[in-house]
C-alpha cells in the first residue's frame, strides 16, 4: 500500500511581487506582504478550510494579479480586441466602436487611475450617475452600461480581472421607468411632411434620393448609404437588393430590398457609367456638383477673384469617403433642417469681428453658446427638437404606408423583421381608421 502524503503546502514568497504564496491543488493564493500577521492569518485559514474540504481543489479566493490592473490598462487591451472585433466583411468598423467609446469616456474620467480589483458596484453606479448628469436617456445609459459590464466579463475571460468583480456588477440592476432622474427617450415617429418636403432646396441631389429611396423600400440608413451598384440585380418588373452587409448579418440571417418602379426611377440616374464596385451615392460627387452650381451663379467675372479651385485647402481636417456614413447622412438633413427652418434672429449665430485680413467670421459654437444664457440655449434645444428630424424617421413612415395599404405581415415582410411584435414599434397605428369605424359603430 502506498504511503500517504500528509505534508502541508508551505507558506512562502512570490519573488516578483513581494507577496506570500501557498500553491494548493495546482492553484496559487497570494496571500499579502510576506510575514505579515495578516498574510500568515490568511494562510491558516485557508489551509484550515483546505484539510476541512478534504484536500480537494479550493477555489474560496479568486487568484489575485500581479500586478495588479488598472482600469485603463482594461481599456486599453479592451478596445484593441473590440477594434478588431467589431468590424464589416469589409475591414471597416460597425458604429458599436463609436457607441462605446462614448461610454468608456465616464469610466476614464472618474477611474482611469483606478486598480480593477477596487471597482465595484457603487463604482459602477458612480459612473452611471455621470452619465445622467449628461443627460443621456434612461434607455440609452442601461445599454452603456451593459457593454462596461461586458468589458469587465471580457477581462475575466481573458484573467485580467478577478471573477468576483465581475460578478459584483452583475448586481447592477438597470434604471427602471419613473424610478430615476434619467430622463426618458420620446418614441420615434414617422416624419410630418411639412418637415419632409421643406429641406428639399437645401441639400443634395444625393441625400434627396436616399430619403426617397428609404420612403419607398423600408430600408435602414446603413443599408441605403452602403448600397453598391453590383447589389442591385435588375431582372423583372421588381428589382431586387440582396445584401451581404446590413444589421442582422452577424447573426446569419439574409436582407432584401425590393425596388419598384418608383424606386427603380430613384436610382436609375446614378447607374450610367458606374464601376459595379462603386457605391450608389457618393458624397465626391455630390460636392463636385455643388462647386459647379455656385460657380453657375457667381457674379464676379471669371477674370476677377478667385479662380475656381483655388481657394481650397491643401491639407483640410475632413476628407469626403467614397459614400455616405449613416452619420453623414443625419448631418445632411440637420443642415437642410435648419437652412430651411432658421432660428429667431435673438437665439442664432451672428457674425463677429474677425482677425487679420477677415473683416467678419461667423462665431464659433463655443462662442456662441457662451454668449447666450441657460435659457436662451434651452430655447434653442427646444427649436432644434421640433424642427429637425433624423432618418431612421423614414422607416416608420415607410412602415406606417405599408401597413395602412396592406397590413402588418406587408410591413414585416418588407421591412425584413422576424417578428411582428417589432414591426409593430415601426408602424404607427392608422387612428383615422379607428375614429372612422368608431363613428359607424359607436
Amino acid at each position: 500500500m502506498p504511503k500517504l502524503n500528509g505534508r502541508v503546502p508551505k507558506y512562502s514568497l512570490h519573488r516578483a511581487s513581494g507577496q506570500a504564496i501557498v500553491t494548493l491543488n495546482g492553484t496559487d493564493h497570494y496571500l499579502g506582504e510576506y510575514e505579515s500577521p495578516d498574510s500568515k492569518a490568511k494562510y491558516d485559514r485557508l489551509i484550515a478550510e483546505w484539510l476541512a474540504d478534504g484536500r480537494r481543489s479550493y477555489q474560496s479566493q479568486p487568484q489575485a494579479q500581479s500586478p495588479s490592473r488598472s482600469i485603463n490598462e482594461l481599456i486599453a487591451a479592451y478596445w484593441e480586441y473590440a477594434q478588431a472585433y467589431y468590424r464589416k466583411p469589409d475591414g471597416t468598423s460597425t458604429q458599436e466602436i463609436q457607441t462605446l467609446r462614448q461610454a468608456l469616456r465616464p469610466l476614464i474620467l472618474l477611474y482611469g487611475e483606478t486598480q480593477s480589483e477596487k471597482f465595484g458596484p457603487l463604482s459602477l453606479k458612480a459612473v452611471r450617475e455621470a452619465m445622467i448628469r449628461k443627460r443621456w436617456c434612461r434607455s440609452h445609459i442601461n445599454k452603456q452600461i451593459s457593454r462596461l459590464k461586458s468589458m469587465f466579463r471580457w477581462g475575466t475571460e481573458q484573467e485580467m480581472v478577478c471573477g468576483s468583480v465581475f460578478h459584483a456588477l452583475l448586481a447592477v440592476k438597470g434604471l427602471k421607468r419613473g424610478r430615476t432622474d434619467a430622463s426618458e427617450s420620446d418614441p420615434v415617429r414617422p416624419v410630418p411632411d411639412e418637415l419632409l418636403i421643406a429641406i428639399k432646396m437645401h441639400i443634395s441631389k444625393q441625400v434627396w434620393s436616399m430619403i426617397r429611396l428609404m420612403l419607398l423600400t423600408g430600408a435602414r440608413p446603413g443599408e441605403i448609404v452602403g448600397l453598391r451598384i453590383r447589389d442591385i440585380e435588375k431582372t423583372g418588373e421588381v428589382w431586387k437588393c440582396d445584401l451581404t452587409e446590413h444589421k442582422t448579418a452577424h447573426h446569419g440571417h439574409t436582407r432584401t430590398i425590393y425596388l419598384g418602379p418608383q424606386a427603380q426611377t430613384v436610382v436609375q440616374p446614378f447607374l450610367a457609367g458606374r464601376e459595379p464596385n462603386s457605391y450608389l451615392f457618393s458624397p465626391v460627387e455630390a460636392e463636385a456638383e455643388r462647386r459647379v452650381e455656385l460657380s453657375k451663379r457667381r457674379e464676379t467675372h471669371i477674370s476677377c477673384g478667385n479662380v475656381p479651385g483655388s481657394n481650397r485647402k491643401t491639407h483640410p481636417k475632413r476628407v469626403l469617403g467614397d459614400h455616405y456614413s449613416v452619420d453623414s447622412f443625419r448631418r445632411a438633413i440637420e443642415r437642410g433642417c435648419d437652412l430651411a427652418f432658421p432660428l429667431p434672429a435673438e437665439l442664432a449665430r451672428i457674425k463677429i469681428k474677425g482677425a487679420k485680413k477677415i473683416a467678419t467670421r461667423w462665431e464659433t459654437i463655443q462662442e456662441w453658446k457662451t454668449r447666450l444664457d441657460e435659457e436662451a440655449w434651452a430655447k434653442v434645444r427646444e427649436w432644434q427638437i421640433q424642427h429637425r428630424w433624423h432618418p431612421h424617421q423614414l422607416r416608420h413612415n415607410a412602415a406606417t404606408h405599408i401597413r395602412k395599404e396592406r397590413g402588418l405581415d406587408a410591413a414585416r415582410a418588407i421591412l425584413g423583421h422576424r417578428s411582428l411584435a417589432i414591426t409593430e414599434v415601426y408602424a404607427e397605428l392608422d387612428r383615422s381608421l379607428a375614429a372612422d369605424t368608431i363613428r359607424q359603430l359607436g
